[in-house]
């Protein structure tokens, strides 16, 4: 009862919700959105609730990227986030960060409330915990940065989510609720205000002229006034250089049934590995407790069934378990300073929109990102957006951080193409596992199903030509530069790779 899933299952993707037909034939509209998640859905909702006559896209089903595998916290309290972000922006931009994501969070509500939406939305504290001596000097370091911008909260002195009396950072009254659900009512909105929405269509790039093109995967083409990429991470660069620019983690969710009642609050600890943990409900109401952290560069790590264990333990370790339903994992992208990208491709130009670089709080810099973008479509101010504007740049740090990031890039570009998958022989795969294999002379990548299927695959991404590897946790092929993934047959699962990996057939 206690073992881990064989397969990674989303709790968010288990209750049944609304499909969509795919695009078939080109369109004209004002405003094209691409991605299906919490971004692209609350762009699409606030600019059709403005009059304008908006298309959204989706290459997957609505919900299945990150909002689908998030931990569904609603929270300003974003880990160590506000000492750090008095030194690098100031007090006044430390504090708009703050009072961006509470406004995302007031949305949130405000909407759940007017559309009725049940999407278990509750109101919780969120609390810092150290660890460490270390961990709570950071800690205080924290908390005084909450004094200087005045925030909702502070150190307090309670009892923690395992029963110990600790000293921790609360942030009060921050939320957290069911994602997809929350998604499908702005979905039928959409639905009843005849704006189409689309699914299992990938649009494949982005061309400019008078008015912004999106080709889709089959041939259709979208034209529109303005497009907005909400596709995580973006698919077409448009000389923004977003590959220097942005990076990908990997983080992982175990769920629990428990046999007592799950702790109220919302805890995350300031160390690593990190150890996020809040309570939810299953599909029928019955009260789960999740477990996530054990982060990583995505791809960089081959055996990511180890960080599942990892956090399994955490949850044997700390609480009475019954059983272990659901297990996830999602991944987030990072810019340079560690604010979003939410606004213009290019300084100037209007035609095309971005929003990513959420870390791992895009519930509310979600909201936020639609809210930037909404308010520039339809000329309205907002305070928040040169905070989020994508076309920035502070010199120092992140230069800095730009080096290390294009040389990690590089060594990882390196890495593949000296891997010639020669450790592995196809013959010798084990049901259900998958490796790098030389296959015809050159590097592959071979799976075998728990039927002894095998399928093969060329292990070069086709983004930018980095080599895969597999991820053993999840069963798919992961690229180590920029956290695009592939399932078996090498259909994208992630971008910013838009095309298929080739099959090979062993000569």
């Amino acid at each position: 009862m206690n073992k881990l899933p064989e397969q990674p299952v989303s709790l968010w993707r288990e209750r049944p919700t609304q499909t969509f037909p795919a695009l078939e034939e080109d369109l004209d509209t004002e405003v094209c959105v691409i991605g299906g998640g919490i971004a692209g859905v609350s762009t699409a909702f606030m600019l059709a609730r403005r009059g304008f006559q908006v298309v959204l896209v989706e290459a997957d089903r609505m919900g299945a990227g990150t909002t689908g595998w998030t931990t569904a916290k609603i929270t300003s309290q974003h880990g160590l986030k506000y000492a750090d972000l008095i030194d690098q922006v100031g007090v006044d931009n430390a504090r708009l960060y703050y009072d961006a994501n509470e406004d995302a969070i007031s949305w949130i509500e405000r909407m759940t409330r007017k559309l009725n939406i049940d999407c278990n939305f509750e109101r919780q504290n969120a609390y810092l915990y150290a660890d460490t001596e270390a961990g709570m000097t950071q800690l205080e370091r924290e908390a005084e940065a909450y004094l200087k911008l005045e925030l909702d909260g502070g150190m307090v002195e309670k009892e923690a989510f395992d029963g110990t009396k600790r000293r921790m950072l609360a942030m009060y009254d921050q939320a957290q609720f069911h994602p997809v659900c929350f998604l499908a009512k702005l979905l039928r909105y959409l639905e009843v205000e005849n704006m189409p929405v689309f699914e299992q269509s990938r649009a494949v790039d982005i061309k400019r002229g008078k008015r912004p093109q999106v080709l889709m995967e089959n041939g259709s083409v979208v034209m529109a006034d303005h497009v907005v990429m909400a596709t995580h991470y973006p698919f077409k660069d448009l000389q923004a250089l977003f590959v220097a620019r942005l990076h990908v983690e990997r983080s992982y969710s175990v769920a629990f049934r428990l046999n007592t009642k799950a702790p109220e609050g919302m805890y995350l600890n300031v160390e690593s590995p990190k150890r996020s943990i809040r309570r939810a409900f299953d599909t029928d109401g019955r009260e789960l407790l999740l477990i996530g952290g054990e982060g990583h560069t995505s791809g960089q790590k081959v055996n990511t069934l180890e960080n599942y264990k990892k956090l399994h333990q955490f949850g044997l370790d700390h609480f009475d378990t019954a059983a272990v339903p659901y297990r996830w994992a999602s991944q987030d992208v990072f810019t340079l300073d560690g604010l979003p990208y939410a606004g213009p491709v290019n300084p100037g130009k209007d035609d095309v929109f971005v929003a990513t670089g959420f870390a791992k709080w895009g519930m509310t810099n979600g909201v936020a990102a639609a809210q930037i973008i909404a308010d520039r479509i339809t000329e309205k101010r907002n305070e928040y957006a040169p905070l989020y504007t994508p076309s920035r740049f502070r010199p120092g740090k992140e230069m800095k951080h730009a080096v290390k990031e294009n040389m990690d890039v590089a060594m990882e570009f390196v890495r593949g193409k000296l891997d010639r998958g020669k450790s592995k022989k196809v013959e010798d795969l084990d049901f259900n596992e998958g490796a790098v294999v030389n296959v015809n002379g050159k590097r592959a990548g071979a799976y075998k199903d728990e039927h002894g299927h095998v399928t093969i695959v060329d292990t070069t991404c086709t983004h930018l030509g980095c080599e895969l590897y597999w991820n053993n946790g999840d069963r798919s092929w992961d690229c180590p530069c920029h956290g695009s993934r592939f399932n078996t047959d090498g259909d994208v699962l992630e971008g910013p790779a838009v095309k298929p990996l080739d099959q090979i057939k062993e000569e």
